[in-house]
């Protein structure tokens, strides 16, 4: 592994610490392309305004008609923790607003398949709604659109997808990266889209005089629903998705969450007062995103929809046994997957340019987790595919793809398709992760076609494993505090959390469960605690190491350790 050190702008830096920024957070806030204080405020106000999102507009004035009438809406999520949130933040706004006739109904992975389809708009139909609401997902639904029109349904489309070479005909899309769209933050997640939908609905109501600036229901109540979906989805931390993220976390550790998320945060062993993004990514996310890969996406959004703390506290129990039960599967999954991967190539050779798997066995509703585990530990593209359980699809695979940075996943589908017409039956997603599906008797065909692909898109150097990392820690930043006021940022994706990097001298290793490396070690001179999970090979005396911050409590004296990301061995 190649370990870099980010560049950190001096002058940035000096900006930023003159401007009151601790200075360790001044290094960083720089090393992140921070410029300036000005750039740091979460301030409501700075979100970029609802009326530069190309729809929101129009989107209001149809949703304002539709309550003004009394109309029946029905929102069509998604199966995963942003649908989930996005599918939540719609009702519970649409309910705040006035709106009295609010549905859902969320597809089956299993049966239903990915976003709103044909037979989706005739259930909808069914239960007598007259607009139907995409929440992530419709912008490739130019079919399902096609059925539900055909019904006599109105459409609203609200996603955050890349497009495809056609759109649907929907009365109106919302999506920041449909063309023409020229809103800045074009990695939004679909919660977030939703968000902006409401904002300019309740400006429309104001324009109608239902509500005045003193009377208008606080739609920020929503932000600790968006902030997850936000985090969960992975998308890009520009400065307005910390900013929703940030308002968020700031109205969870106040105590102002909905019962749902206050429930799974007791089932996860978390505390709300000290909410971070780790929480909402590794605790809250794969919680709810469990529903959806082994059971009914409805007890998710059920859980994030109730009022009751009795049934809130049910269900976060339910979600949280449901998770457990995917830890095993995964696990399983996970091993044998690996063991197809790694045979692939020949001991001490390079692996292939993209790694495909399938196996009769792999459940369908965990393929993606254990393409990630795959891409993480080999660096390649990675596709894991599945039989679909689907009644009549048994000849259909469905793969779920995670990407290494450098190879635009769903791009490379996109060039796959046509390269090998008729392979490909559907495909979509994002530039790190995709999915798609094939007949089980072209999957040869996807696999040499997508090695292809990588074969000619990656290079030697986007195939070198690399971390960014933040550098040596000066000693007197080793403590405690300093740790907590790391954790209380907003890191994620594209705003990574700290990491550090330097010579560490192992005084000691040990193997913990099997499968974590124990470490007692000196940094600068000074003992520390660190662990490496996942690992098992022995260190040795002298390494260069990248790790994060962590405090963990011994006999009631909280201490600093280090939690192992890797080694420049």
């Amino acid at each position: 592994m190649n370990l870099l050190t980010r560049d950190v702008p001096p002058r940035s830096a000096w900006a930023l610490e003159q401007a009151g920024i601790h200075p360790l957070l001044a290094r960083l806030y720089a090393a992140r392309g921070v410029q300036s204080k000005d750039e740091l405020d979460d301030a409501l106000n700075l979100l970029l305004p609802p009326a530069s999102m190309l729809g929101t507009q129009e989107a209001a004035k149809l949703l304002a008609d539709a309550m003004a009438q009394n109309k029946r809406l029905c929102i069509v999520a998604d199966y995963d923790c942003d649908g989930a949130t996005a599918c939540a933040v719609g009702v519970r706004g649409l309910r705040m607003l006035g709106a009295h006739n609010v549905s859902y109904l969320v597809p089956d992975r299993v049966v239903d398949g990915y976003g709103l389809t044909p037979p989706i708009a005739e259930r909808v139909h069914q239960q007598g709604a007259d607009v139907l609401i995409t929440v992530d997902n419709g912008i490739a639904s130019v079919a399902g659109v096609q059925a539900a029109q055909a019904l006599g349904l109105q459409v609203l489309v609200t996603d955050h997808h890349l497009p495809g070479s056609e759109l649907p005909t929907a009365e109106v899309i919302v999506n920041p990266n449909q063309p023409g769209c020229s809103f800045t933050s074009k990695s939004i997640a679909g919660v977030g889209v939703m968000f902006y939908v409401l904002l300019a609905l309740r400006a429309e109501l104001r324009q109608r005089g239902v509500f005045d600036a003193s009377t208008q229901p606080r739609l920020d109540a929503l932000l600790p629903l968006v902030a997850l979906g936000t985090v969960a989805d992975v998308v890009k931390l520009d400065p307005n998705n910390r900013r929703l993220v940030a308002q968020g976390l700031r109205r969870v550790r106040a105590g102002a969450l909905p019962p749902g998320m206050a429930a799974l945060m007791r089932a996860a062993s978390r505390e709300t007062a000290k909410a971070t993004t780790f929480d909402f990514g590794f605790a809250l996310g794969p919680r709810i995103n469990a529903a959806g890969r082994l059971a009914d996406m409805t007890l998710g959004i059920e859980c994030l929809l109730t009022d009751d703390a009795g049934r809130a506290d049910e269900l976060a129990k339910q979600l949280d046994a449901i998770n457990r039960e995917r830890r095993v599967i995964e696990g399983d999954m996970r091993e044998m997957a690996m063991e197809m991967a790694e045979s692939l190539f020949d001991e001490g050779d390079e692996p292939p340019p993209a790694i495909c798997v399938f196996d009769p066995d792999f459940h369908e509703g965990v393929v993606g987790i254990v393409a990630s585990r795959i891409k993480d530990k080999l660096h390649r593209p990675t596709f894991v595919f599945a039989a679909s359980s689907a009644p009549g699809k048994e000849h259909e695979l469905k793969g779920s793809g995670r990407s290494i940075a450098g190879f635009h996943l769903r791009d490379a589908l996109d060039l796959v398709a046509k390269r090998a017409p008729g392979v490909l039956l559907r495909f979509g997603g994002h530039a790190m992760a995709a999915g798609c599906t094939v007949a089980e008797e072209h999957l040869d065909v996807f696999e040499e076609t997508l090695n292809q692909v990588a074969m000619e898109w990656l290079d030697a150097a986007t195939l070198q494993r690399r971390l960014e990392t933040d550098g040596p820690l000066p000693a007197e930043y080793r403590r405690v505090d300093l740790v907590e006021m790391l954790h209380h940022e907003v890191w994620g994706q594209g705003f990574a959390p700290p990491v550090f990097c330097e010579e560490i001298e192992v005084v000691s290793q040990r193997l913990v469960g099997e499968k974590h490396l124990s470490l007692k070690m000196k940094h600068q001179g000074q003992p520390v605690d660190g662990i490496w999970f996942g690992r098992t090979e022995p260190l040795p005396a002298r390494v260069k190491l990248a790790y994060r911050l962590d405090a963990d409590e011994w006999q009631g004296q909280k201490r600093v350790r280090f939690l192992i990301e890797g080694a420049e061995l």
